[in-house]
């Protein structure tokens, strides 16, 4: 089948759509890919949160499946609401998940809690600021747009003492040693967006176009992050809410689940463990602690 990817430009978006691109080759098909620029990226001057906060980089890609442009699109799935058209499309598949965990990234301090007093952090995402003032208060925390590149190199001219970003995005593009310092944050300190280090293939509503894409998903991680969407869809909270949840698979096939929200500048944070068999209602059982 010949198919169309629509894709995001950056090179982290071209790296996922074009892992996706050979997967689906491997099974036959004949994939090229479709670049389209989005709100998200075309604002580089204002925090996401003052721009809109849902479906900044998903609209004009939708658009372009809706055009015919493409019949696919491949997001991070962080950056995916909970709430989209279903009637014009599907999340067909979740492909196994990247690493969870957010990194810091120094070139002068080896570790978070090796920060001096006062330095200044860079993140544009408000879950992971709130969560660093609730480890080290003393910290200021400074946007930081742009993409992994970009973040890297203002971290690199002295713009920042540290930056934050997803573990997966910087291995995906093999920049683990671009910069001097890297720590994997343990979960226990910030837990991670919903959805991160998962990628989302989404479909038109063509059943020939999702069986092509199905033989990608990973039963695990689709539990993990369906779980995870549940749980912010049940507190309508969007992509960019300060709010952190994971849920994790674990060796005896029990699923530990964990979250924080902030509510009244109060940090609220929780953790259950649940049986396999469970997990379809889990994320919304659990989200309704939080209310």
């Amino acid at each position: 089948m010949k198919l169309t990817i629509a894709t995001r430009g950056s090179k982290l978006a071209l790296w996922q759509a074009e892992w996706v691109k050979a997967r689906l080759e491997s099974l036959g098909h004949e994939v090229e890919l479709k670049i389209v620029t989005t709100t998200g990226d075309k604002i580089l001057d204002k925090p996401l949160i003052e721009i809109g906060g849902k479906g900044l980089f998903i609209k004009e890609v939708e658009e372009a499946l809706l055009n015919g442009e493409a019949q696919i699109a491949v997001h991070s799935l962080k950056d995916f609401p909970t709430q989209y058209d279903t009637e014009h499309f599907t999340l067909a598949a979740v492909p196994k998940r990247e690493s969870v965990e957010d990194v810091f990234l120094s070139e002068t301090f080896e570790t978070l809690a090796d920060l001096p007093f006062n330095a200044v952090v860079g993140t544009s995402s408000i879950r992971r600021a709130m969560q660093i003032k609730a480890f080290r208060n003393d910290l200021i925390i400074a946007d930081l747009r742009g993409n992994v590149d970009t973040r890297i190199n203002k971290l690199k001219n002295g713009e920042y003492d540290a930056i934050i970003l997803a573990h997966a995005g910087v291995k995906r593009l093999g920049l683990k040693k671009a910069v001097k310092y890297l720590e994997i944050i343990d979960t226990d300190v910030i837990i991670p967006a919903m959805g991160q280090g998962a990628l989302g293939i989404e479909t038109i509503n063509d059943e020939k176009i999702i069986e092509a894409v199905k033989p990608l998903n990973d039963l695990r991680t689709f539990v993990e992050v369906s779980i995870e969407r549940d749980f912010v869809d049940t507190l309508n909270l969007g992509c960019h809410a300060p709010v952190g949840v994971n849920a994790k698979i674990m060796p005896d096939d029990s699923i530990k689940i964990k979250a924080v929200l902030q509510r009244d500048d109060e940090l609220i944070k929780k953790e259950v463990v649940i049986a396999f068999d469970e997990w379809k209602e889990a994320g919304k059982e659990f989200a309704r602690e939080f209310l």
